[in-house]
C-alpha cells in the first residue's frame, strides 16, 4: 500500500461530517461524540496487521510490529474543543495512520523498526480544564490528586467521566509502560497562527514548545466617588493595571518570538460612579528560552511596582501556573528540515506557543519533533479553521519522508 495523502484529506472530511455540527467539531474528550470518533478510527485500522488497544490513561495505540522492538511513535489527538476546527489534532492522528499503512505495505507488514500510532486522550482539556491529560500520564508528569476532583460546567467529576469511559484515574501511572522501546516521536499539527501564511510557506519545523509563566496580578487602590474625587487625589487601581497592560507589549517585543498577554481584567466595585479600588488582572508570558522568560517576568514585576507607585496603589502577584520550555531534539529537527526542503523547497523554524502532546513525550526523555502546516487566516479552535488541500498533501508527504529518516536514524543508533 503506497502513501496516499488524498485519502488522509478524505478521511478528515469524513470525520468532520460524522462529529461536527453547524458550529464546528464537537469531539470533546470523555463524551459520546469523542468515543464515536474513536470507534470510527478503529474501523479504519481493521484489516491492517496491527494491534490496537487503550493504555491505562485512555491513550489509543496502534502498533505495527517491526524486525526491531525499537519503535517510532507517530501521534495526534482526535479530541477537539467545543465548536472546534476540523484539523486541530485529527490531522496528526490520520496522517500517522496513513504513514503506518505505507510502512505495512512496503515491508509486507514487518518494517525494520516497530511503528506505533497514538491518539492521545484529552489533549485539549476542554471539558475539565486539564490539557495534555493522557500524554502527561504517559510521561509520568500526571497530577492525579489535583485532577480527579475537577468538575465540568455541569458538576460532573473528571474521575467519574473517566470511569464511564472505562478508565480508572488511579491507574494512570501504568501508562508509563508505553515508553518502553520508544526511540523517537513525530507529530504533525496545523500552525494555529498566521506566521506561515504571512511568509507564503506551507511547512515549518517546530523548535520546541514555549515555557509559560501565568500570574494573577491585583492592584489595590481606594474606592471613591467618581463625581467628587479630584483627578490628582485618586488612587485608581485600574489606571495602574492599564499602564501594565500597555507596557507588556514592549517587554515582549524586546525578544524574538516572545508573547505577553493580559487576558482578563476585573474591576471592583465595577460601577460607573466609583473610582476602581481593586483591579484583578491576569498575565500570560511565553518564550522558548527559560532565561528570556525569566527576564520578561522580572521586567513585568518591576513595571507593575512602578505603576502602582505612580497611582498611589499597592500590587500583589500570585502564580497561577507555569511550565518550563521544552526544546525538541536537535537531530530530529535537522531531519525535519531536510524532509520539508525535499518536499516543499524551503521551510521556517518556529517555536510553538500552544502546548502539545509532543512536549510531554520530550519531557519523558524521548527524542521528539513537530512539523507545522500553514493555517489559513491563522485561525484555530473555530469552525472556520482551514488549510489548503495542496498544503495538507505536502504535510503528509513531508511527515512520511521524516518518518523514513527517523527509522534510518533509529537503526543507526541501535546498530
Amino acid at each position: 500500500m503506497s502513501l496516499n495523502p488524498k485519502r488522509t484529506i478524505a478521511e478528515l472530511q469524513e470525520l468532520r461530517a460524522l462529529t461536527s455540527d453547524e458550529n464546528g467539531a464537537q469531539r470533546v474528550a470523555w463524551t459520546e461524540t469523542w468515543q464515536k470518533a474513536r470507534r470510527w478510527f478503529a474501523e479504519k485500522v481493521k484489516g491492517l496487521p496491527v494491534e490496537q488497544r487503550l493504555d491505562a490513561a485512555g491513550n489509543s495505540w496502534v502498533t505495527l510490529e517491526g524486525e526491531s522492538k525499537k519503535a517510532l511513535l507517530l501521534g495526534g489527538h482526535l479530541d477537539s474543543v467545543p465548536n472546534g476546527g476540523w484539523l486541530d489534532g485529527s490531522l496528526g492522528a490520520l496522517a500517522s495512520l496513513e504513514i503506518l499503512r505505507r510502512f505495512a505495505g512496503q515491508f509486507n507488514g514487518r518494517p525494520p523498526v516497530s511503528i506505533r500510532c497514538v491518539d492521545w486522550a484529552d489533549e485539549e482539556g476542554a471539558r475539565f480544564g486539564r490539557s495534555l491529560l493522557g500524554s502527561s500520564a504517559f510521561a509520568g508528569t500526571h497530577s492525579i490528586a489535583a485532577d480527579r476532583v475537577r468538575r465540568d460546567k455541569d458538576g460532573v467529576l473528571l474521575e467519574d467521566a473517566l470511569r464511564a469511559c472505562g478508565i480508572d484515574i488511579d491507574r494512570f501511572p501504568e501508562a508509563q509502560k508505553e515508553q518502553a522501546n520508544a526511540a523517537a516521536y513525530l507529530e504533525l499539527h496545523i500552525e494555529q497562527g498566521p506566521v506561515l501564511e504571512t511568509a507564503d510557506l506551507p511547512l515549518a519545523v517546530v523548535l520546541g514548545t514555549k515555557g509559560v509563566e501565568r500570574h494573577a496580578i491585583t492592584f489595590y487602590g481606594q474606592e471613591a466617588h467618581s463625581g467628587s474625587t479630584p483627578m490628582n487625589a485618586r488612587r485608581d487601581a485600574l489606571a495602574a493595571a492599564a499602564k501594565l497592560a500597555v507596557e507588556i507589549r514592549p517587554i515582549a517585543m524586546k525578544h524574538s518570538d516572545a508573547v505577553c498577554t493580559v487576558g482578563s481584567v476585573k474591576t471592583f466595585p465595577g460601577i460607573p460612579t466609583a473610582v476602581v479600588g481593586r483591579c484583578e488582572a491576569t498575565l500570560d508570558q511565553r518564550h522558548l528560552d527559560a532565561n528570556i522568560l525569566a527576564t520578561m517576568l522580572g521586567d513585568a514585576r518591576q513595571a507593575s511596582e512602578r505603576f502602582a507607585q505612580e497611582e498611589c496603589c499597592q500590587v500583589e502577584w500570585a502564580r497561577i501556573w507555569n511550565i518550563e520550555p521544552v526544546p525538541f531534539h536537535p537531530h530530529l529537527i535537522a531531519l525535519c528540515e531536510e524532509a520539508i526542503d525535499e518536499t516543499a523547497g524551503r521551510h521556517l523554524r518556529l517555536p510553538s506557543g500552544p502546548l502539545h502532546d509532543a512536549a510531554e513525550v520530550a519531557r519523558a526523555g524521548i527524542p521528539a519533533v513537530m512539523m507545522f502546516v500553514q493555517s489559513l487566516r491563522g485561525i484555530s479552535h473555530n469552525k472556520i479553521e482551514d488549510t489548503r488541500p495542496e498544503h495538507l498533501e505536502l504535510a503528509v508527504t513531508a511527515l512520511d519522508r521524516l518518518a523514513n529518516k527517523a527509522v534510518d536514524w533509529i537503526q543507526e543508533q541501535n546498530g
